[in-house]
């Protein structure tokens, strides 16, 4: 515990001495923060829906078909309402249509017919797309039908269901979303280049000369720049929730629970990074090609996933920041919903872990040489 103890302090005085650490774990994540709030707008083109349909009259079951045509909206068709609801509050489904069992008889009445519809507030973009979308088809529909000349008089009439973020604020969603893209910035830049650095200056061979125990240098590097991403991680939490007020539903112990396992696999992938490369350049930007890209275009922040080409969508599941992306949303907008929790912590822990082992392997062949 002795050697330990002295590692982890020269690594936190190594953090004082060196700015572009703090820069890196508060700064960043400043600006970072404040474009995502000021400077982007999502666009979404394509939505994953439920359908269903309470009235039995022959001739609206054609509309549930044409839902199930469209190329704009993946639909699935449920016979209850509870497994709906379970959809969206697991992410599944982004909004639902229920027809009403008074649908088809208001439409041979004459009279206006209401279509309810529910989107999903954490996404405004594509909560209003579930709107757009709907009522549309819906439209296309009626034009279609026996009920055509009802197109120009009375018509369908929507009646909006907004859950999570009733005021439609893409900020709601946006803000927690750019969290997981700086946490990932500082787990694998971060150690990347600092371990690198520490290649280019010769303490890192100074180090391995020693008798050390390898488990003492792989902890050496985890235990400080864990404790400085979790301090970063309370800082973006503090910004988003005291000073721009996003809502908080969830618990705080879960989010720091999960953010801690995404933290540990960021830093091993950081740290795998530096184990096979000595130069910081080069570790600069193979740590931006496997990091901050994929966390920032294929996560499902500012693209839909299930809009991506196939082979895309497929590389999304081994990326942790996807995973991260999913729980620390729910967590914001929905609350815990242990689901999205268990499947994503399980997850992030089996490759957390993984990386680990391949940082301890590694550190071991250096001291082979």
């Amino acid at each position: 515990m002795k050697v330990l103890k002295s590692l982890v302090k020269k690594e936190f005085l190594q953090i004082i001495r060196d700015p572009s650490s703090i820069i890196i774990a508060f700064v960043l994540p400043l600006i970072s923060i404040l474009i995502y709030m000021y400077g982007i707008n999502l666009d979404s083109v394509k939505v994953r829906i439920g359908i269903k349909n309470d009235d039995a009259n022959p001739e609206i079951a054609t509309l549930v078909k044409s839902f199930g045509h469209s190329k704009y909206v993946n639909s699935v068709v449920y016979d209850n309402i509870r497994d709906i609801t379970g959809g969206i509050e697991a992410s599944k489904l982004k909004g639902a249509v229920i027809i009403p069992n008074d649908f088809s008889t208001r439409l041979s009445r004459g009279q206006s017919a209401d279509l309810l519809i529910i989107t999903d507030g954490s996404d405004v973009n594509t909560a209003n797309y579930v709107q757009s979308y709907a009522m549309s088809i819906a439209n296309q529909w009626l034009m279609s039908s026996k009920y055509k000349y009802l197109a120009q008089t009375a018509g369908i009439t929507p009646e909006i269901r907004t859950w999570y973020n009733q005021d439609l604020n893409s900020h709601y969603f946006i803000l927690p979303g750019s969290i997981a893209i700086t946490m990932t910035l500082i787990g694998i830049l971060l150690t990347a280049l600092v371990v690198a650095r520490e290649w280019e200056r010769g303490t890192m061979e100074a180090i391995l000369s020693t008798k050390v125990r390898k488990i003492d240098i792989v902890l050496g590097k985890y235990i400080p720049y864990f404790v400085l991403g979790m301090m970063s991680m309370m800082f973006n939490v503090f910004i988003c929730v005291g000073v721009f007020r996003i809502p908080f539903r969830g618990s705080l112990v879960v989010l720091f629970g999960v953010s801690s396992l995404f933290l540990f696999t960021s830093l091993g992938i950081g740290l795998v990074i530096s184990s096979k490369l000595k130069n910081q350049f080069l570790a600069s930007q193979v740590s931006l090609g496997i990091g901050f890209l994929p966390a920032l275009m294929l996560s499902g922040l500012m693209f839909p996933i299930n809009s991506m080409p196939v082979i895309f969508q497929i590389l999304t599941r081994i990326l942790p920041p996807r995973y991260f992306i999913t729980f620390i949303e729910s967590e914001f907008m929905a609350g815990t919903v242990w689901e999205i929790v268990i499947i994503n912590s399980i997850f992030l822990s089996v490759l957390g872990l993984i990386l680990f082992g391949a940082v301890y392997q590694s550190t071991d062949m250096r001291l082979v040489k």
